[in-house]
């Protein structure tokens, strides 16, 4: 039997998707019973007419990461595991909860992994935990480097990763992606698709940075190719298209039949305010909409390699116009 954490998330619930075509049993976690009907919707909006047979091959099961009660129960009979659950987050308020949950939760995954003899672990990383440098290509081999600039949710996941290689010290088989910024169906309120919300409501600056981004299918269908396959103890890059801010901003406002945005922001703007809405924050008590890290890595320029998936798996990535219109048309309320 199979088992996935975060099946309720934008990766997660691609997941589910592409296992439920399997003849494998599989069992999914959750914590808020609400988010289950999302993870139906998209089942609907991927197999209309289907949808029905495939989603009822799942068997929800209430838990949580940070109680390992919860997890023994969840574990029974599981053989192999997909652990996508994670936070994201660039506030540094956050940085407590980062740990907490990427770290400590995974520990806690391995732990069960290893207490259950599961036969591998597919972790879901990210690009963020590599530690590549603006303006250099990033590949699997990239040292990470640690400075007083390091954001905590590269730490965090950096850490997670290293949870995974103690396991396999500890005799656990594993795989580990390191997807960069994934689109897909999905709710547009949440995770990285609020960017497409954000365009959608007219947007008229851009940055001069770059970055990686993937489609969610691809990740998915990665991800169960190589736990299906003899691969063992690897990580892999999941990135299918490096992108410039301004030209991924123009091709989402194309799509959806608004003005791209024309202004090229300066750094000393985007200085200002990330200051202004943190001092409100403190205030509101709510997070703030630009933070620091996320200010300056709108400025970064970042290149991802992922030539050792694309060549070992023979994988080809969708393109982002692809991509982009999927998640258009597959926008859940």
């Amino acid at each position: 039997m199979i088992l996935v954490t975060g099946g309720t998330g934008l990766l997660g619930s691609h997941l589910l998707f592409q296992l439920s075509h399997d003849n494998e049993p599989i069992r999914s976690i959750y914590r808020d019973q609400e988010r289950i009907g999302q993870v139906e919707s998209l089942f609907k909006f991927y197999s209309p007419e289907n949808y029905s047979f495939l989603f009822k091959k799942i068997e929800w099961i209430q838990a949580d990461i940070l109680d390992s009660v919860s997890l023994n129960n969840a574990f029974k009979e599981i053989d192999v595991v997909y652990h996508c659950a994670g936070l994201v987050s660039f506030s540094k308020r956050h940085f407590n909860q980062l740990i907490k949950i990427n770290r400590e939760g995974t520990a806690n995954i391995v732990n069960t992994c290893l207490e259950f003899k599961v036969k591998k672990l597919c972790y879901v990383s990210s690009t963020a935990s590599i530690g590549g440098r603006s303006g250099e290509i990033t590949t699997e081999a990239t040292k990470w480097k640690q400075s007083p600039e390091t954001n905590g949710y590269s730490i965090s996941k950096y850490s997670g990763e290293r949870e995974v290689w103690r396991g396999v010290e500890e005799g656990l088989d594993c795989i580990i992606v390191n997807p960069s910024v994934i689109f897909g169906a999905g709710n547009w309120d949440e995770s990285s698709l609020t960017i497409f919300r954000t365009v959608q409501n007219g947007l008229r600056f851009y940055t001069s940075g770059q970055n990686g981004f993937v489609d969610a299918r691809d990740v998915a269908h990665i991800m169960v190719q190589l736990t299906n396959s003899k691969i063992k103890n690897e990580r892999y890059l999941c990135v299918g298209n490096n992108i410039p801010f301004k030209v991924l901003m123009e091709k989402i406002a194309l799509k959806l039949e608004k003005k791209p945005p024309t202004i090229n922001t300066p750094k000393w703007l985007t200085g200002i305010v990330w200051r202004l809405t943190w001092f409100f924050s403190l205030f509101s008590r709510k997070d703030a909409m630009l933070t620091k890290a996320s200010s300056r890595s709108a400025f970064n320029f970042m290149t991802y390699d992922s030539s050792k998936v694309i060549e070992q798996l023979s994988f080809k990535f969708r393109t982002i116009d692809e991509t982009i219109e999927n998640t258009i048309k597959g926008k859940i309320k």
